[in-house]
């Protein structure tokens, strides 16, 4: 047995995603609503969402204080698969919320014999909630949850990243990775959830700038991208 399916985690995340979908169940109403108008496309919401929050990115998240807006269970399984397959060690993610990716990713991590997850969140109170989700599930300590704006807090990031999660504001993708780039080595694994600023996939797809990238096919309008640097 893996310790993603342990009774101890396997119970706790079974827990997070059903308060995900209570917590969640508006506002993912109010973003279909939006998507199923006549005409209307995913990535012209998108698009919209990216406008809005570069007038006002921490704005905006404050009022998302109490929404989990967590990744899938199969996301979830897909980000440990991901992790296991690559043997990362060192893995870095923006946007940590609650913690579900977190304990993911921190499963993963325990079964590859260690390691550490540099988490960053920018809501206080989602920070420790994360934190105590990351003790119930007897992860704790292989993350550490950075409390605070990610073009600050991921500053001083050391050493070299295995895999970087990016699942935060959807603007600050590009700004993000490149942040992080002189830590990313060749094969380092790169996974996008909600990856559809413009400026961030044209980055990634020109391997020009050393990398290869497309979306994946599973989750269909997430705007999920997987990413390996390759130079």
């Amino acid at each position: 047995m893996n310790s993603l399916h342990s009774d101890r985690v396997a119970a706790l995340l079974e827990k997070l995603h059903r308060d995900a979908d209570a917590a969640d169940h508006e506002h993912i109403t109010a973003m279909m609503e939006r998507i199923d108008a006549p005409g209307v496309t995913v990535e012209a919401v998108a698009g919209d969402l990216i406008a809005e929050e570069r007038r006002d990115y921490r704005a905006i998240y404050r009022g998302y204080a109490n929404n989990f807006l967590a990744v899938s269970p199969d996301y979830g399984r897909f980000l440990y698969m991901t992790t296991r397959a690559c043997r990362a060690r060192s893995i870095v993610e923006f946007g940590t919320s609650m913690g579900v990716s977190a304990i993911y990713l921190a499963a993963a991590l325990r079964d590859n014999g260690g390691g550490l997850l540099i988490g960053t969140e920018i809501e206080s109170a989602k920070a420790d909630r994360a934190r105590a989700n990351l003790v119930e599930a007897g992860l704790a300590d292989l993350v550490e949850i950075r409390e605070g704006d990610a073009l600050e807090t991921l500053k001083d990031v050391e050493g070299e990243v295995d895999m970087l999660h990016l699942d935060g504001a959807f603007s600050l993708y590009l700004a993000v990775f490149r942040l992080l780039e002189p830590r990313l080595r060749p094969g380092t694994v790169i996974l996008g959830e909600n990856a559809f600023e413009p400026e961030y996939l044209d980055y990634v797809r020109s391997p020009a700038n050393g990398y290869l990238s497309q979306s994946l096919p599973f989750e269909e309008g997430r705007g999920n991208e997987l990413t390996v640097r390759t130079a």
